[in-house]
C-alpha cells in the first residue's frame, strides 16, 4: 500500500473510531448562559464528535426539576449556592464543583438614552411616571433577579421603583420585556445585550459589582452524569481555553 494511500485509511479509520465513540450530554443551562453555550457547545462538537443537549432555563426551576428525577448529567448555574446544595444532598458529584464563569448585571433600554452610563436614571422622573415597567427576574428562582433587587435596595431605589417592577420566571424572559419594549428598562445579564466590546443596541448601565453579591456561576457534575465519558469531557472542555475566549467575549470574568 502506497504512503498516501495509508494515509488515507488512516484518516478515514480515526474519523470512524471518532464517530463510534461519539456521545450526548444533557445539560441545564442557567439561561443568562444562553449565547455563549450554544457557542462552547458548537465548538465542543467540533473539537470532540460529542453533542451537548442543551436546556436553559432559571436555576431555581433546574433545582427542583433535579430533584424530582430530570434526567440532566451536567448544570450550569447562575450562583454558587444551587451546585453546592446538590452535591450536599446527593444530587451533584463531590470535587466537580467550579467556577466556570463570573456574570455582570446590566440595566438596558432598548431604546437609546434612556439609561446613562451612571444608573442616574433609577433616581430621575421616570420612576413618577406609572405607566413606566422596569423588568426584573423573579428574584426567587433567578440569582440574577436577586442582584437586582439587591442593587435597588444598596441605591435606595427600592421603595419608588417597586410599584413599577414586571418579573420574567428567568432573566431570558426578562430580557424579552425589554426588547419587546414592554418595559421601558431592565435588569439584564450583561452578557445578553453585549458584543464584541460595547452595548449592542439601545443604552445600559453596567452595574458596579459592589452593589450586589457577586454572580458567581458553578458548574457541577450531577449524578446521572457519574462516569460518563461525555460529561467528563465537557466538564474538562468549560475549562479549557477555547470555552474561556468565548465566556469572555460575552462580558463575563473567568
Amino acid at each position: 500500500m502506497r504512503l498516501w494511500q495509508r494515509a488515507v485509511l488512516a484518516v478515514f479509520l480515526y474519523g470512524s473510531l471518532a464517530l463510534v465513540h461519539a456521545g450526548e450530554v444533557n445539560v441545564a443551562v442557567a439561561a443568562n448562559f444562553t449565547a455563549p453555550m450554544q457557542k462552547i457547545a458548537q465548538a465542543f462538537t467540533q473539537d470532540t464528535g460529542h453533542t451537548a443537549l442543551l436546556a436553559f432555563g432559571a436555576t431555581g426551576k433546574f433545582y427542583a426539576q433535579i430533584k424530582h428525577g430530570a434526567p440532566f448529567q451536567v448544570l450550569l448555574a447562575a450562583d454558587d449556592e444551587t451546585p453546592a446544595k446538590l452535591v450536599a444532598e446527593g444530587r451533584g458529584q463531590a470535587g466537580t464543583v467550579f467556577t466556570y464563569a463570573t456574570g455582570r448585571l446590566a440595566l438596558w433600554s432598548k431604546q437609546v438614552g434612556v439609561v446613562d452610563d451612571q444608573g442616574r436614571v433609577l433616581h430621575g422622573p421616570l420612576s413618577q411616571q406609572p405607566q413606566v415597567k422596569l423588568a426584573l427576574a423573579d428574584p426567587r428562582l433567578a440569582p440574577y433577579g436577586a442582584a437586582a433587587v439587591q442593587t435597588l435596595i444598596q441605591l435606595g431605589a427600592w421603595p419608588r421603583w417597586q410599584s413599577h417592577v414586571v418579573q420574567g420566571e428567568n432573566i431570558a424572559q426578562t430580557y424579552q420585556f425589554v426588547a419587546t419594549e414592554n418595559a421601558l428598562l431592565g435588569f439584564v445579564a450583561l452578557s445578553q445585550v453585549w458584543v464584541e466590546g460595547r452595548v449592542s443596541q439601545g443604552s445600559a448601565w453596567v452595574v458596579p459589582q459592589q452593589l450586589h453579591e457577586p454572580l458567581r456561576q458553578d458548574a457541577v457534575l450531577l449524578q446521572g452524569g457519574k462516569d460518563h465519558p461525555v460529561a467528563l469531557a465537557l466538564m474538562a472542555y468549560l475549562k479549557g481555553e477555547r470555552a474561556k475566549a468565548i465566556i469572555r467575549a460575552y462580558g463575563y470574568e473567568v
